[in-house]
């Protein structure tokens, strides 16, 4: 059989497709689809956690004190602004009388005639009683006398009727002088009241405290119970926080946390947890607690501000824990890629708490010393080929948290 002759031409060409090819399947298998998936690993360490817990809450007094008159009326003064510190027993405000010191000097004059008529009524007693007493030594008298038939029956008759009429009267005085003693004690009562409505008329600060608000100007009338001002007590400032249901196991009064507040968010404040509430709220899924601060912060930040708050609990027993990003979600299965003899597994696992540095623990699906991927460079698979690194340069890391679902 006759070969055909190779031109230089031919073989020109495949001198250069070779070298081509042989590059392209060098590029597949380094950078290309086929290429090993960069990642970092880390160690399934045996180790003890503090776990914390996460809130959002706001800043709240724990007494509020609203000041304001008793009676409706209008406002005279006011002597303090928003933010005035102010004493116990200081005068915030004072409200206008109107006819109140014209009916205190009414109430005076009916108290004196009250008082003049029990001195009446005193003395009509005596007069009655000096009555009775002479009419009853007549009587007596008269008695006798009829025993030496010196007067007639029907005079004794007569002075004993006149005794018991005396008895009558001075029982009628006592009667009046009772009234009358009632009636200056519901005087001196109604003076007393009127006088106690005049000094409710001065705002006076119940507690050393702060003026939160100012809600009334002089000049404006107020119906009763009305606050003019509001007064709360710095030493009571608390945070209402609130926190997940699900990872609030373990929350109780007493436990130490760290508070960062909006405005001061550079700044950490100590603090603990006074009171966990008995209710829950049953909308949002969320436990109620309230949190005092150790020291409070200076300057007062303002009502009603949000704080970050973290809880720390009780140490836990030793147990294997790995990275929060090495834990990925994959068909709804929780577990981490474990490396055995360079080879990747999906390992289900069952974890437990977290702590603030990101450690999870790892009730069931690893042990001590195994090795996982923390970070890769793109989604992996059983078959993926995977190359170890230090770090990977300008990729995002592609750990979730356990607690989201993958789409």
């Amino acid at each position: 059989m006759k070969r055909l002759p190779i031109k230089g031409r031919t073989l020109a060409m495949i001198g250069v497709i070779v070298p081509l090819f042989a590059l392209f399947v060098y590029v597949a298998l380094r950078s290309g689809p086929l290429a090993p998936v960069l990642v970092t690993v880390t160690n399934v360490e045996n180790r003890s956690i503090s776990p914390a817990i996460f809130g959002i809450g706001t800043l709240e007094a724990r007494y509020t004190y609203k000041i304001g008159p008793t009676i409706a009326g209008r406002v005279k003064q006011v002597n303090v602004n928003v933010g005035d510190t102010v004493r116990a027993g200081q005068l915030l405000g004072e409200m206008e009388p109107i006819d109140l010191d014209s009916r205190i000097i009414a109430q005076e004059a009916t108290n004196k005639r009250a008082k003049a008529s029990v001195l009446a009524a005193e003395a009509q007693t005596q007069d009655a009683s000096a009555r009775k007493e002479f009419a009853k030594t007549q009587a007596k008298r008269y008695e006798d006398l009829l025993l030496s038939r010196s007067v007639s029956a029907e005079a004794v008759d007569a002075k004993r009727q006149e005794n018991k009429v005396a008895e009558s009267s001075l029982a009628a005085s006592h009667a009046n002088l009772e009234a009358a003693r009632q009636e200056l004690a519901r005087t001196h009562a109604d003076r007393g009241g009127l006088t106690q409505q005049l000094s409710n008329l001065r705002l006076v600060a119940p507690v050393n405290g702060l003026i939160a608000a100012r809600d009334i100007d002089p000049g404006t009338t107020v119906v009763a119970g009305q606050p003019v001002v509001v007064v709360i007590d710095p030493k009571s400032l608390w945070i209402n926080v609130r926190f997940e249901q699900l990872s609030a196991t373990g929350l109780r009064a007493g436990l130490s946390t760290r508070i960062v507040l909006r405005s001061q968010a550079g700044h950490i404040f100590n603090g603990s947890v006074l009171r966990v509430e008995p209710f829950a709220d049953a909308v949002t899924e969320e436990i109620l607690a309230k949190v005092v601060f150790e020291s409070l912060p200076e300057p007062l930040p303002p009502i009603g501000e949000l704080a970050e708050v973290t809880v720390a609990l009780a140490e836990l027993p030793a147990t294997p824990v790995v990275p929060n990003a090495s834990v990925q979600r994959i068909d709804g299965v929780l577990g981490v890629w474990l490396i055995e003899d360079g080879d990747l597994r999906f390992a289900p696992i069952k974890i437990g708490a977290t702590d603030l540095d990101g450690r999870v623990q790892i009730i069931e699906g690893l042990k001590a010393g195994q090795q996982v991927v923390l970070y890769s460079q793109h989604a992996l698979k059983a078959s993926s080929r995977i190359k170890l690194v230090e770090r990977l340069p300008g990729v995002k890391p592609s750990g979730v948290n356990p607690n989201e679902s993958k789409p």
